[in-house]
C-alpha cells in the first residue's frame, strides 16, 4: 500500500492512501516529533464502516487531499440505510507551526436528505521512532487519558526519562470522545448540504506549546513561505517535460524536508525513519543544491558546526572536531539506550562539511560565514589529520569504538558493506577509497580560500597534502587487473578488491590519475556496472553482488549523482549523461516522479525498476539528483577566489533546449537560455542576466 507523508520543520504525518493511521501492531504510520510518536491511531468512519477511498493526492508534500465516499449499507432484511455513493468525504490536511490541521468536508449528493453518524478514532503509543523500528521499549512509562470534555480530547505520556509528552485533539464542537477515544458526530445533509469538521493535532513536550492559529491563517502562512521559496530557488524549464518533472519534485521534496534547529534550514536525511539531522545526508543534499539554493547549504554548516565534537568519548564515537552522524530526541536517546545524542560515528562527514564549507565561499564568496566558520574548519582539518588518521599512514580510517554504534561507518554502512572478493567481509580499521578523495578535494578547495584569508602558510601545507595523498593514494588503491580502484583498505592494509561505484565518487573529488580516469569512466558504464536505470553499488562480477541488497548491487540516485559530477569532471561527457538519461527513466515509472532512495539493481531489460521495500521517500539526497543534474549539464564550476564561473555544457538526447532562471552565484544571479543547434553537437549558450560578479569562462564564444 502507498502511504501519504506531509510534513513541516519537525513534524510529519504518515497514513495510508486514505489518510488514516490503523491501530496496527508492527505500523510505521503516525504523527511524528522530536522521534516519538504522537498518534498511532488515526480512522474515520461512516456508520461504523471504514469509507471507500476515491483518490488520495499528496504530490505537494506539505498538504494532502483525500477524497472518498460511502459503502452501500443496508439491514440484514433489506431496509436501507445509506446508499452507495451518497456521502462524499472530503479529507484535507496540512502542518504549519507544529501543528496538525484536518479539515473532513462531507457533503451529500443523494436526492433525498441523508442522516447518518461520522465518527474518527484516536489514539497514541508515545513510541519512541526506534521502537517503531523494532528495539524494545523502555519500562516505565505511563501513558493515561485526561478526563474527557467537550471538543478536547488529550492523551498525556510520562516517559522513563521524565518527560511529559501530550497529544491534544482539538474540534469545535460539544461532542465528547468516549473511554476508546472515538468522537461521534450525529449528521443529518439535505441535498448538496456540507458540513465541515475541524480538528487540530497538537503535540506537547514539557509544556511547550506550539503556537495555535486559524486555519486559514495558518494556511496561507504555509502557502506564502513555498511561495517565497520558489521565489528564491533557480527556475527551470526545457523542452523535456520529465526532466522538468523531475527537477520540481526535487526543489518541492527538498523545501519540505527543511528543518530549523535555530541556526537556519537544513535537509533532514529522508522519512519516516530520519527525520532528523545527519551529518553526512545533511551535507550532501546541501551540496547537491549549492548552485541552486545556497541558503540553505549556510544553514546546514551552521548546525554541523554547532554540534561538533569537543571531547573524546568512546561510547559516542566523539572526538574533537569532529562533524556528528546522527542526533535523536526521543526517550531511548535520553535514557542512553542508543549513543545518538548526538552520535558520532561517520568518517565522511567532517571531510563533507569542509567541502561544503569551501565549496559555498566559491559559489557564493560570502567572507562573512568563512571568518566565522573558519575556527570550526581549523578543528575538522585538525581531526582529519590525527584522530582520522589514527596510525599515521597517510590515509583517513575508521573503526568503532560505541557499543551499539555503526561497524561500518562510511554512506555503505550496513553490515555487510565491506566485502573482500572471495565473499569474507573486512575487518579492522577500513579506509574507504571515496573518503580519501573527500579529503582531497577538501584540501584543495579549502587551500586558495585561506590563502586569501591571509592564511597562506595553512594553505601551501594544504596544498601539499593534498598532492602527497593523491600519490599515495594511485600506489595503494590501483588494481591493475581490474582497471579499476579497490573499495577500501582493511585493516592490514591490503586492498578490498570488490568493483564498487565508491570508485565514482573518488572520481569527483579529483584524485584519480589523468590516465586512470578513462579506464574507470569505462567501466563505471559497462554491463556489470550498470544497469540501465543507473550505476549499481557494486559490480555483477564481484561475490557479494545481490540485486536486492541494501549495499551491495542495488541503485543509490545520491550515489549516482556524486559519479556524474565524476564524470562531467574528467570531460566524459557521454557517459555522464547516459547515466542522467538511465535515473530519468527510472524516475518516469515512480509516483509524481520522485525518485526514492534506493531501488534494486536489476537489469533494465525487465521493463521497469524494482522498488526497494523499505525505501524512505521523500529522501534528502535522492531529492537533491536532479538539481545536480541541472550542474552537470550545465557544466559549472565556479572559483569564488578568481570570481569566475568555468561553463561547459552538454545536454541528454531528449532534450535540445533548456532556459535557467536565478541561478544563486556570487552578489546576485545568472539566468541562461542553452539551444543545441539542429544537426550538430554544439550547444549555444545566451546569457540572459549575470549579476553575479564572476565572470563566465566557456571553451567556446557566448551570446552576452
Amino acid at each position: 500500500m502507498r502511504s501519504r507523508v506531509i510534513k513541516e520543520n519537525d513534524l510529519f504525518l504518515m497514513t495510508d492512501e486514505g489518510g488514516d493511521i490503523a491501530a496496527e501492531t508492527g505500523s510505521v504510520f503516525g504523527l511524528f516529533t522530536r522521534d516519538t510518536r504522537f498518534l498511532s491511531r488515526l480512522e474515520i468512519r461512516i456508520n461504523g464502516l471504514k469509507p471507500v477511498l476515491l483518490s488520495s493526492s499528496a504530490d505537494e508534500s506539505w498538504r494532502a487531499s483525500i477524497r472518498l465516499t460511502n459503502p452501500h449499507m443496508e439491514k440484514s432484511d433489506g431496509t436501507l440505510i445509506l446508499w452507495r455513493e451518497s456521502v462524499e468525504i472530503e479529507r484535507k490536511r496540512f502542518i504549519y507551526d507544529g501543528v496538525l490541521y484536518e479539515s473532513i468536508t462531507l457533503t451529500n449528493y443523494h436526492p433525498k436528505a441523508v442522516s447518518f453518524e461520522f465518527s474518527t478514532l484516536w489514539d497514541t503509543d508515545f513510541a519512541d521512532m526506534f521502537v517503531v523500528r523494532g528495539y524494545e521499549a523502555p519500562p516505565g512509562g505511563q501513558k493515561t487519558v485526561l478526563a474527557p470534555q467537550p471538543g478536547k480530547l488529550v492523551f498525556r505520556y510520562i516517559g522513563s526519562d521524565r518527560v511529559v509528552r501530550e497529544t491534544r485533539i482539538e474540534w469545535e464542537g460539544d461532542q465528547v470522545a468516549d473511554a476508546e477515544g472515538s468522537i461521534r458526530f450525529l449528521l443529518s445533509l439535505q441535498p448538496r448540504e456540507k458540513q465541515v469538521l475541524s480538528f487540530r493535532i497538537v503535540p506537547v513536550v514539557d509544556g511547550l506549546e506550539p503556537a495555535i492559529h486559524a486555519e486559514e491563517e495558518a494556511l496561507s502562512k504555509l502557502e506564502r513561505s513555498y511561495a517565497e521559496w520558489n521565489g528564491a530557488t533557480a527556475s527551470v524549464q526545457s523542452d523535456d517535460p520529465l526532466f522538468d518533472r523531475m527537477y520540481a519534485r526535487g526543489v518541492q521534496d527538498l523545501r519540505v524536508l527543511l528543518t530549523d534547529l535555530g541556526h537556519g534550514p537544513f535537509p533532514v536525511a529522508g522519512l519516516p525513519i530520519f527525520a532528523v539531522p545527519f551529518g553526512r545526508d545533511s551535507l550532501i543534499a546541501a551540496l547537491q543544491m549549492l548552485a541552486v539554493q545556497s541558503e540553505v547549504a549556510k544553514g546546514t554548516l551552521r548546525t554541523m558546526a554547532s554540534m561538533q565534537g569537543t571531547k573524546i568519548d568512546p561510547s559516542r564515537d566523539e572526538q574533537p572536531g569532529k562533524i556528528m552522524h546522527e542526533i535523536r530526541y526521543g526517550e531511548l536517546a535520553n535514557l542512553g539506550r542508543i549513543p545518538f545524542t548526538p552520535y558520532y560515528g561517520t568518517i565522511d562527514a567532517t571531510p563533507l562539511f569542509l567541502i561544503l564549507a569551501a565549496e559555498y565561499y566559491h559559489w557564493t564568496a560570502d567572507r562573512e560565514l568563512m571568518v566565522e566558520l573558519l575556527p570550526h574548519i581549523e578543528q575538522a582539518l585538525h581531526w582529519l589529520d590525527h584522530y582520522g588518521d589514527s596510525d599515521g599512514d597517510g590515509f583517513v580510517e575508521y573503526r568503532r569504538e560505541a557499543d551499539g554504534g555503526l561497524a561500518n561507518q562510511g554512506w555503505k554502512d550496513s553490515g555487510d558493506s565491506i566485502v573482500h572478493e572471495d565473499g569474507e567481509l573486512a575487518r579492522g580499521s577500513i579506509a574507504l577509497v571515496e573518503v580519501q578523495g573527500y579529503v582531497y578535494l577538501a584540501k584543495t578547495r579549502l587551500a586558495p580560500i585561506l590563502a586569501e584569508l591571509g592564511l597562506t602558510d595553512k594553505a601551501s601545507k594544504l596544498s601539499e597534502e593534498a598532492e602527497l595523498l593523491r600519490k599515495r593514494f594511485e600506489d595503494a588503491y590501483w588494481m591493475e587487473d581490474e582497471r579499476f580502484y579497490a573499495i577500501a583498505l582493511d585493516g592490514d592494509k591490503k586492498q578490498v578488491r570488490s568493483v564498487t561505484s565508491n570508485t565514482g565518487q573518488a572520481l569527483m573529488s579529483g584524485i584519480v590519475s589523468e590516465s586512470r580516469a578513462r579506464a574507470v569512466a569505462e567501466r563505471m558504464v559497462s554491463e556489470d556496472m550498470f544497469s540501465g536505470y543507473g550505476i549499481r553499488t557494486m559490480s555483477k562480477r564481484s561475490a557479494g553482488y545481490n540485486p536486492m541488497s541494501y549495499h551491495d548491487g542495488s541503485i543509490w540516485p545520491h550515489d549516482n549523482s556524486l559519479c556524474i559530477l565524476g564524470l562531467k569532471k574528467y570531460g566524459f561527457n557521454r557517459e555522464a549523461v547516459q547515466v542522467v538519461e538511465g535515473l530519468m527513466q527510472a524516475a518516469a515509472h515512480y509516483e509524481y516522479h520522485r525518485l526514492p532512495e534506493l531501488f534494486c539493481g536489476y537489469d533494465r531489460s525487465l521493463g521497469y525498476p524494482v522498488s526497494y521495500p523499505v525505501a524512505c521517500s521523500p529522501q534528502a539526497w535522492a531529492a537533491g539528483t536532479p538539481l545536480l543534474f541541472l550542474q552537470v549539464l550545465l557544466g559549472l564550476k565556479a572559483d569564488g577566489v578568481e570570481r569566475t564561473l568555468l561553463m561547459d555544457p552538454v545536454l541528454p538526447s531528449t532534450m535540445n533546449e533548456l532556459r535557467v532562471r536565478q541561478l544563486r552565484v556570487g552578489e546576485g544571479s545568472l539566468s541562461l537560455n542553452l539551444r543545441r543547434e539542429t544537426g550538430s553537437s554544439a550547444i549555444l549558450v545566451q546569457v540572459i542576466e549575470n549579476s553575479t560578479g564572476y565572470d563566465i569562462r566557456l571553451p567556446y564564444a557566448v551570446e552576452q
